[in-house]
């Protein structure tokens, strides 16, 4: 089983997107027995008294667009003993990736990646939080998952 955890700042737009999507894209291959997929914060910002808040209403909506639900959802935290549990840490930007190494208290195994990468164009996946444009942030964590999800197949 490949067990995959998407990350991003609160868990309520970018990593939950990512996290539903590839669950999707698995689901349309029938290999969700294979894979065990996640997603978590690098923030408690939208975490109250251990309940987190639902996936954002826009990003909610964008998934539901293409007929992925996330319901159910609620953010959670990274925590450093996720590490042992997981064989990708996927993050969304480069801020991501520090936060991820400074919770997991490093990568000694490799496992943290940035999504993009696993695409030819790289960099970062916009914040919709602050850029309001939920397709544009779909279009691109649909990229990196196909991606992510042909490396891990072949």
């Amino acid at each position: 089983m490949i067990r995959i955890m998407f990350v991003c700042h609160g868990n309520i737009c970018r990593s939950p997107m990512a996290e539903f999507i590839l669950k999707d894209l698995v689901k349309a291959q029938g290999k969700e027995k294979d894979f065990l997929i996640k997603s978590s914060a690098t923030s408690t910002e939208e975490i109250w008294n251990g309940i987190g808040n639902p996936v954002y209403p826009p990003a909610k909506a964008e998934l539901a667009k293409h007929g992925i639900s996330c319901e159910g959802k609620r953010a959670v935290q990274l925590k450093r003993e996720d590490y042992e549990k997981y064989d990708l840490f996927i993050g969304m930007d480069s801020a991501n990736i520090r936060n991820m190494h400074r919770i997991l208290g490093g990568d000694p195994e490799g496992k943290i990646r940035k999504l993009m990468d696993y695409t030819d164009r790289g960099g970062d996946v916009a914040d919709p939080w602050y850029t309001r444009s939920f397709d544009i942030t779909y279009r691109d964590v649909l990229e990196g998952c196909k991606e992510l999800l042909l490396g891990l197949m072949t």
